[in-house]
């Protein structure tokens, strides 16, 4: 925070303060604070700032000044405290209308339930007592209310529940938490709460939602951001129906517990502990314990549990009437975006639920589940959404002159990104592109995000990709506005990404990358996936590529790992020694190899690629860890970091450094393997030793870089590097090697994060 002090003897003074002040209850506290050191004047709101005219003894203003930066709330983020000369009304201190801002990156995400509200909802003689809908100033639905800034009641979907005089005369009183808390609601005011689909009756919504529940039904549970669809964790059936009505196989399923519940379930250090009991409450990937009380369909063939707590009071009181963990999954079909319309969840969850909990408060926006995991020492933000955005991101220190970007991000894990002067607001995940429902959905939300926080962007950042939806989508955008359009390398965002959030300024020059994830478009027209790179923000140079193979079919290659196995097979060990291994043989019967290699001959639909995600696919496939056909992304770099046990010596790469880009290239590594599947070596060994020689040989090309190029950092980003295992020991080497990691933690290191790298890339050209 910077500190600007000016006329600390005159009577009165405006104090402009900026940061995260909006839904937070700063005014609130801003009354109370002037109250008690006895100063006159007034507070309101204006965009992402707070205006503040006192007036009073010097040293009392002095101590009002420092105590709005050392006592703020506890959701509140004070960034700038300027102070100027000022003249006060002689009245009273008040809380003013707020006023509009041109712009504001303010706006706080969703908060969990906070304590004084749990403990109000369980207690007998409270107001609220078992109150689907308390909230205060310190918790409660923010980002998923509202509709327009600043944020006042009549700007959020509360507009159309008046305040009962009780609450009112709690909205107006200094000494009450919810002062002012724009939410707020009781029994007599609020939102109410349902089910549909039972015809129970004698019981209260939740207690018959709670009985269904146990007798291993299926129900969607309307909350924060959007429908969960929920089951009882512990019961296999309930659980097997649902993966057959959902059509999710395999994909791991979230699980909502109490703290006591979750530590029965999960390994849990004291900083996961904290990360589970944060106001923004994400699914937290936590170790199994072995034999926990769960059914054996909720992350099949995984040692990690997705864990969140209980974050509304709605979830707390469903949870506490079961009594055991509740699957909380995404409420929508198969690779749609996650329901968040009452008519569309009736329509669309029909055939998968059994009923409806259901509440009249309207959501304005769709926010899925954020997911985090601890590793490295820090958070690690993997989807970015409900609790999370749209928090702003801080630009490095010579960024505050950047023009205003609007950055589209990829096609999957799309999100898109805003920045304005020194912050960045990065969108919550919208899905995968390619899916058509989620393309509308990324439309609807751009247009949300640029009207609610009044954006006009100076330039479009785009993906170089032409094919991507939100790269035609910038381009129509821009040619239309006639506004400038920038195009980023897939892999240069990844690395600018990681930059910016470590506070790389533009004037630290250049950084050595490691990008390690599926594909994306390469500056030669080939697909890329796993690279060494030397960039600053404006520019990129690839120096290193894993050696590239066919991938035969094209699109089919990406969720058929037999076909990724065998171009690396044929290359490492050649075609007639891999048709005479009986053992590799067997892999692949049954596939029509001859049509496969006549494509790749002559390479028809069979392009190029250097890509670690699809190595992933190839090792797990020859060991016997992937499907025929993947049934999510990811699945195998899931399932080989699962099996990987133990601490193993590196399989070898060889590295071919006779010109640039040099390759890494992986045919010892498959001959290692091939060997040891015929020695029958264990697995578990084999899945680490891929992982630790994946590390080295990485590592160990980037520190060649480094010393050749003189430079001291290294950007870790590209989605395979939500591997906790190969994050780790890359760290590590890294470090070892004298060199800084440069992580990211908050922007997720899988395309999720694209659009911030984006925009700073963007940013960057235009500031010259």
């Amino acid at each position: 925070m910077s500190k600007e002090v000016t006329g600390t003897e005159v009577a009165g003074e405006e104090i402009e303060v900026s940061g995260i002040v909006q839904g937070v209850g700063f005014r609130p506290f801003v009354y109370r604070l002037a109250r008690r050191l006895d100063l006159r004047g007034d507070v309101r709101n204006a965009g992402d700032r707070v205006f503040i005219r006192i007036a009073g003894p010097s040293a009392a203003r002095d101590a009002f000044a420092a105590a709005l930066v050392h006592e703020a709330p506890v959701l509140a983020r004070v960034e700038q405290v300027t102070r100027r000369p000022a003249q006060v009304p002689d009245d009273a201190f008040r809380i003013e209308e707020s006023g509009a801002g041109s712009v504001s990156v303010g706006v706080v995400p969703d908060v969990a339930t906070c304590p004084a509200c749990r403990a109000e909802i369980a207690a007998p003689r409270a107001r609220r007592f078992r109150y689907a809908f308390t909230n205060c100033t310190d918790c409660g639905p923010r980002f998923s209310i509202v509709t327009g800034l600043p944020y006042d009641r009549p700007a959020t979907t509360m507009a159309g529940f008046p305040m009962c005089p009780a609450c009112r005369a709690e909205y107006d009183d200094p000494a009450d938490r919810r002062f002012h808390a724009q939410p707020i609601a009781c029994p007599d005011c609020g939102p109410k709460l349902w089910l549909e689909g039972d015809d129970a009756a004698g019981a209260d919504a939740i207690e018959r939602a709670a009985a269904l529940l146990r007798a291993g039904k299926i129900l969607a549970v309307k909350g924060i951001g959007g429908f969960h669809i929920a089951c009882d964790a512990i019961n296999a059936d309930a659980v097997a129906l649902l993966r057959a009505r959902k059509h999710r196989p395999t994909k791991p399923l979230a699980v909502m517990a109490d703290l006591g519940t979750a530590h029965a379930l999960c390994h849990i250090t004291p900083e996961e502990e904290a990360a589970l009991a944060h106001p923004s409450a994400p699914i937290l990937l936590l170790p199994l314990k072995l034999g926990a009380p769960l059914a054996p369909g909720i992350a099949p063939g995984q040692l990690h549990l997705g864990v969140m707590a209980p974050y509304t009071p709605l979830h707390h009181l469903l949870v506490a009437a079961v009594g055991r963990p509740l699957v909380m999954t995404s409420g929508n079909r198969s690779s749609e975006p996650q329901i968040f319309r009452d008519d569309e969840a009736r329509e669309r969850l029909a055939g998968i639920v059994d009923a409806f909990l259901m509440h009249d408060r309207p959501i304005a926006r769709r926010l899925d589940d954020s997911v985090a995991r601890h590793v490295v020492g820090r958070l690690r933000v993997m989807r970015r959404g409900r609790g999370l955005a749209p928090m702003p991101l801080t630009l490095p220190a010579d960024f505050a002159d950047a023009p205003p970007v609007l950055a589209l991000g990829g096609e999957l894990k799309s999100a898109l990104c805003l920045t304005h002067g020194g912050k960045a607001l990065l969108s919550h995940h919208l899905g995968d592109l390619d899916e058509p429902a989620t393309g509308d959905a990324f439309e609807t939300a751009l247009a949300d995000y640029t009207a609610l926080f009044v954006h006009k962007p100076a330039v479009v950042a785009v993906d170089l990709h032409p094919d991507y939806r939100a790269t035609r989508f910038g381009e129509d955008l821009a040619a239309t506005a006639g506004l400038p359009l920038e195009r980023v390398q897939h892999h240069h965002a990844h690395m600018a990404a990681a930059m910016a959030e470590a506070g790389w300024r533009r004037a630290d020059g250049p950084v050595v990358g490691i990008a390690l994830d599926g594909l994306g478009l390469g500056e030669d027209g080939t697909a890329w996936g796993a690279e060494i790179l030397v960039c600053d923000y404006r520019t990129s140079r690839r120096v290193a590529r894993l050696s590239p193979i066919p991938l035969a079919g094209g699109d089919a290659a990406s969720r058929e790992p037999w076909r990724v196995l065998l171009a690396h097979l044929d290359r490492a060990l050649g075609r007639s020694a891999v048709d005479g291994d009986p053992h590799l043989a067997a892999l692949f019967a049954g596939k029509p190899l001859l049509t496969l290699r006549a494509m790749m001959d002559k390479g028809l639909n069979a392009p190029l690629a250097s890509s670690a995600g699809r190595l992933f696919d190839a090792v797990a496939a020859l060991l016997g860890l992937a499907p025929d056909r993947l049934s999510h992304e990811g699945e195998t770099a899931m399932a080989l970091e699962a099996a990987a046990e133990g601490e193993a010596p590196p399989y070898p790469f060889a590295l071919h450094a006779d010109g640039w880009p040099f390759e890494i290239d992986p045919t010892p590594l498959f001959k290692g393997l091939v060997a040891d599947l015929h020695a029958a070596r264990p697995r578990a060994a084999m899945a680490a030793a891929f992982h630790t020689g994946l590390a080295e040989v990485f590592t160990g090309a980037a520190a060649h870089v480094a010393a050749a190029e003189g430079l001291t950092a290294v950007a870790l980003s590209g989605g395979v590097f939500q591997n906790a295992r190969l994050l780790e020991d890359t760290v590590r080497r890294l470090e070892a090697h004298g060199l800084t990691p440069l992580v990211p933690s908050e922007v997720p290191a899988n395309d999720g994060g694209l659009a911030f790298g984006q925009a700073v890339v963007a940013a960057a050209r235009r500031i010259g």
